[in-house]
């Protein structure tokens, strides 16, 4: 299993401390503006707000912090972000993408670059690993749906690619353009998923051992506190034993 279905038990076992959880709140909250204010303020009328609302409600984000970012955009009070996509490489050679959400570019570049380096890392120009993933529609439902048949055939009818089933639940990968039609229908057939969202996913890895995740870890953690910063993808590969020690 590839790196891209593995961090976020990683970052689960690490245990998220209050801080870290105000801080991603913070960070749906900001996607929820920005889809709000780019499209229609209506859930049912424009996807990408729908899927911020999704994503913040699988992160347990409050009923009315949900509600009031939407207002904000539709009050006109909301700031200007643009979106930027940072590339470059981790320890040991790891493809990283970071997408942001900032209101000073200056700023967002200068801390990016600043994180690289200092984590032994690179920042490349964009499209330097972007050529090391494909952009997907990804849906993820816990285990207790069903069994990796019966995943798979709504999967099918949904009009999705691929189905990658485990212990720890089933992730569903469809085209990016068609992730909004074939949520609704696996919610038609499986009900409500886990999470929804738009991702990266590798198409090549790169194996790590307990050190390079180690310090790997270090990198991603210093990126994602970065208020500017929304996500962050790798390309890793490990070993069981390594993430079981981890």
């Amino acid at each position: 299993m590839a790196g891209h279905s593995k961090w976020a038990n990683i970052q689960h076992r690490k245990g998220r401390q209050d801080a870290v959880r105000s801080k991603l709140f913070s960070k749906l909250a900001k996607e929820i503006t920005v889809a709000a204010k780019m499209g229609d303020p209506d859930v049912d009328k424009n996807p990408r707000l729908r899927m911020a609302v999704k994503e913040a409600k699988s992160q347990s984000v409050p009923k009315d912090v949900i509600e009031r970012a939407i207002k904000k955009a539709i009050g006109g009070d909301a700031e200007n972000y643009d979106e930027i996509r940072y590339e470059g490489y981790g320890p040991s050679g790891v493809a990283v993408i970071v997408e942001t959400m900032t209101d000073n570019k200056n700023r967002t570049a200068s801390t990016v670059r600043s994180t690289f380096s200092k984590n032994g890392g690179n920042l490349g120009e964009t499209g330097s690993v972007g050529f090391m993933f494909d952009r997907k529609g990804e849906v993820t439902y816990k285990p207790e749906v069903g069994d990796a048949d019966t995943v798979m055939m709504a999967a099918i009818e949904a009009g999705a690619e691929d189905v990658e089933s485990s212990d720890d639940g089933h992730i569903i990968y469809c085209e990016d353009s068609d992730l909004n039609d074939v949520s609704n229908a696996l919610e038609a057939e499986l009900g409500e998923s886990e999470s929804t969202k738009l991702v990266w996913k590798p198409t090549t890895t790169t194996e790590l051992d307990l050190e390079g995740m180690q310090k790997l870890m270090k990198l991603v953690d210093a990126l994602e506190d970065d208020d500017d910063v929304q996500r962050v993808t790798t390309n890793f590969e490990a070993s069981d034993e390594v993430m079981a020690q981890l």
